[in-house]
């Protein structure tokens, strides 16, 4: 048999189970054109993250990285363990940025399964409801989110 990493890209609904924790890997160091690029693409232009002489006088001392990006790169990494497989992403809830992120930070996730439930409406799919987590490299969470994700059942 041939396989070709689709199979293994995301869970289908019955592989989650409330309680497990997956851990994301590997981490990803941040740098100054991830931070800036997502920034000016997304017309972000807050001189907190892009001007450094500004920020030399504000309380971090340093740019703080776009948290937008940071939100985006805890989901991406978790897709690979979680949402690979999805139909569609239902919901992001109760998103906190616990810490800053600085540029050089090496940000690490992992994502906690909360709740599994079958669809009301359609047999064949599910939901999965999980908690993702940010970690920098000092082991300091910096950000939390809640999301939920359509995923079909195994067929047989």
């Amino acid at each position: 048999m041939i396989h070709d990493g689709r199979d293994k890209f995301g869970g289908y609904l019955e592989d989650f189970v409330p309680g497990d924790v997956f851990k994301h890997w590997p981490g990803k160091t941040v740098t100054e054109m991830d931070n800036h690029l997502f920034s000016l693409i997304t017309l972000n232009d807050n001189p907190l993250h892009t001007d450094a002489h500004y920020m030399s006088k504000h309380q971090h001392g340093q740019i703080l990285v776009n948290g937008a990006y940071v939100l985006s790169l805890v989901v991406g990494m978790s897709v690979r363990d979680t949402s690979g497989k999805a139909i569609a992403n239902l919901e992001y809830e109760k998103i906190t940025h616990d810490g800053p992120v600085f540029q050089g930070d090496t940000i690490y996730a992992e994502s906690e399964i909360l709740e599994v439930r079958e669809s009301r409406s359609r047999p064949d799919r599910g939901i999965v409801y999980l908690e993702s987590r940010g970690i920098n490299q000092r082991e300091e969470q910096v950000l939390t989110l809640r999301r939920r994700f359509l995923v079909s059942k195994r067929q047989d």
